[in-house]
């Protein structure tokens, strides 16, 4: 074939890529990231189908099976795989059901916090001034408590329990947000096509809503993903202090803290509520790192 039959050929061999298969590219070469995708896959699904997988209801308690073994150990039982706490509930079953809530509260953490926060930094980035200078230095006095003595205080303010907890880690993490979205804000408001959308009259809300926004989502969306392992880890610290889920409630945290006394005799009922906690939370960060390698054009290779 000649140079010209050629030619077509590799100009089409280096076409470019779509976004979306560059995008995977990128991401799918950081194999930390691809394995924390698979467990958080993992976790959500057996976090929707807890009801079918669970062998057993979360609170139902059995009398005669008190601190009852794993399966394979002496005494265990393949009718409680993991064993069954101080009062007889299946403890896998109660993983699985806590999985749902655990990722049900770092899940509403994030929405209110990444909703908030983009208003509030859309707002300081845009105005500026004065606006800007108070919308920041409230941040900052947030940014300067230790984020679970925070949570602790507010959630000892108005009572514990489970909205109270979240609403705690939620205002915790919230600076996080609020300066990303400033930055960003500042950071295109310089663009040409900002300019350019001045110029066709467009106003103030659509400017911020429409145009700066969408370009600002990239840094948002790795935030909100190590957010999610911030919040359930919080979340389950709150849980533990006896401040965030109230038993019987499934909630990984509150059930460490009702296994403390049996650390030394039954080792299970602390081993695996941490461990999923342990799991979720590196797999959320995992994920994270492989979202920010990916979508910062800095950082691809």
């Amino acid at each position: 074939m000649t140079a010209e039959a050629l030619a077509p050929v590799t100009g089409a061999a280096r076409a470019p890529q779509g976004p979306l298969r560059e995008f995977w590219g990128y991401f799918s070469a950081n194999r930390g990231a691809l394995a924390g995708l698979v467990i958080v896959v993992a976790v959500l699904l057996m976090a929707a189908f807890a009801d079918f997988l669970a062998p057993w209801p979360p609170d139902l308690t059995n009398n005669a099976a008190f601190l009852k073994p794993p399966a394979w150990q002496a005494g265990g039982s393949w009718a409680y795989p993991l064993g069954t706490d101080a009062i007889g509930r299946d403890m896998l079953s109660r993983l699985i059901h806590g999985a749902r809530l655990s990722l049900l509260i770092g899940m509403a953490v994030v929405a209110i916090s990444i909703a908030t926060g983009i208003v509030l930094g859309l707002v300081a980035g845009y105005v500026r001034g004065v606006t800007e200078i108070a919308i920041m230095r409230l941040m900052d006095i947030i940014l300067t408590l230790p984020s679970l003595l925070l949570a602790i205080v507010i959630v000892a303010i108005l009572g514990p329990g489970l909205m109270n907890a979240m609403l705690a880690v939620a205002i915790v993490v919230l600076p996080h947000y609020v300066r990303i979205t400033r930055a960003s804000v500042i950071a295109e408001m310089s663009r040409d096509y900002v300019t350019a959308a001045r110029a066709t009259g467009a106003g103030r809300l659509r400017l911020m809503f429409n145009e700066v926004l969408p370009n600002c989502a990239a840094p948002l969306i790795v935030q909100a993903t190590l957010g999610v392992s911030t919040a359930i880890l919080d979340a389950a610290a709150l849980g533990f202090l006896g401040l965030g889920a109230q038993p019987p409630a499934p909630e990984w945290g509150t059930m460490l803290a009702d296994a403390r006394e049996f650390v030394l005799r039954a080792w299970w009922v602390v081993t695996f509520p941490g461990l999923m906690i342990l799991v979720t939370v590196l797999a959320f960060n995992l994920l994270g790192d492989g979202l920010r390698d990916a979508l910062d054009p800095k950082l691809k290779r």
